[in-house]
């Protein structure tokens, strides 16, 4: 005679893999899903590589505005899962006071430094957790800035150059124009993802310029850059409002510019952010060869 408890563990059982099953095949069907439209939407561009070997291909993945409005839905349930996801992993920092402005600076950068250090400590598994449900995302939600009247509201190249920032084939770079701290997350073709507390990938990409970790300047600028060779495969970048600072009434919502080059080609995004929001993808491409086969493009 069968035990009632065995039969009810049994069921039990049963149904948590049969769940677990639904689950996985739904995951994999909005990814062959995703993958599609952005087959679909795609831009190819054919790029002479600059360190020689030949040519070079960029498809560059749709941006949010480039997609049917259904699509466009979906893209914000899944951004509101994402805000979800961000808020239950304890993401969100606690507001703090802003700086006093008769302390010691010096002191005051090292204990920011130092809160930092135990913050990343205390949820580097929670950042892990929500960065990887963001780069599951193929739509980017930047737009791209193409009027040449705006390209200047934003001189990155000054802010790269007054901070050290290299250049190179591949140069990502992020400005916004107040003392919060927003943060540069690019996801490598190796795996990686370069960001504050990765800031050399093992595919030679470098985080070399980092700022406002204390609120030291209304015109920042980040800067990841591969200087002689960038490795083949995609590139994810998103955004994250890391923290707000609460110095000269900067606000919770902050507006930034991010600009790509891939080989001397340049694109750039525009996008606004609100403190407490989740890691944006902004935008995406993949470099490959240019072969015979995609010489149509």
């Amino acid at each position: 005679m069968v035990e009632p408890i065995t039969v009810g563990a049994g069921f039990v059982l049963g149904s948590g893999g049969m769940l677990y099953g639904f689950r996985a095949w739904k995951r994999r069907n909005e990814r062959l899903r995703a993958l599609a439209l952005a087959e679909k939407y795609s831009t190819s561009t054919r790029l002479r590589n600059v360190t020689g070997g030949g040519m070079r291909l960029v498809i560059n993945l749709p941006q949010l505005r480039q997609m049917p409005q259904h699509e466009q839905e979906s893209w914000r349930i899944r951004d509101n899962f994402r805000d979800q996801n961000h808020m239950e992993l304890g993401l969100i920092q606690p507001e703090v006071p802003e700086p006093d402005p008769e302390g010691d600076e010096e002191q005051e950068r090292v204990n920011e430094v130092e809160q930092r250090r135990h913050w990343i400590d205390a949820h580097a598994l929670p950042l892990v957790q929500h960065a990887a449900l963001v780069s599951e995302e193929h739509i980017g939600s930047g737009i791209v800035a193409v009027e040449e009247d705006e390209e200047q509201e934003v001189n990155i190249d000054e802010r790269l150059q007054r901070e050290g920032g290299e250049s190179g084939v591949v140069q990502i770079s992020l400005a916004w124009d107040d003392y919060n701290d927003l943060d540069l997350h690019v996801f490598t073709p190796s795996g990686e993802r370069i960001y504050f507390n990765n800031k050399m990938s093992d595919c030679e990409g470098i985080l070399d310029v980092d700022m406002n970790v204390r609120p030291v300047s209304n015109t920042p600028v980040e800067n990841v850059v591969w200087k002689e060779l960038a490795p083949l495969g995609t590139y994810k970048i998103g955004v994250h409002f890391y923290k707000h600072h609460r110095k000269r009434r900067t606000k919770k919502k902050c507006k930034f510019r991010l600009r790509v080059i891939t080989h001397g080609k340049t694109k750039e995004y525009a996008g606004q952010m609100k403190y407490g929001q989740a890691m944006q993808m902004v935008t995406s491409f993949t470099l490959s060869e240019l072969t015979k086969e995609g010489s149509e493009f």
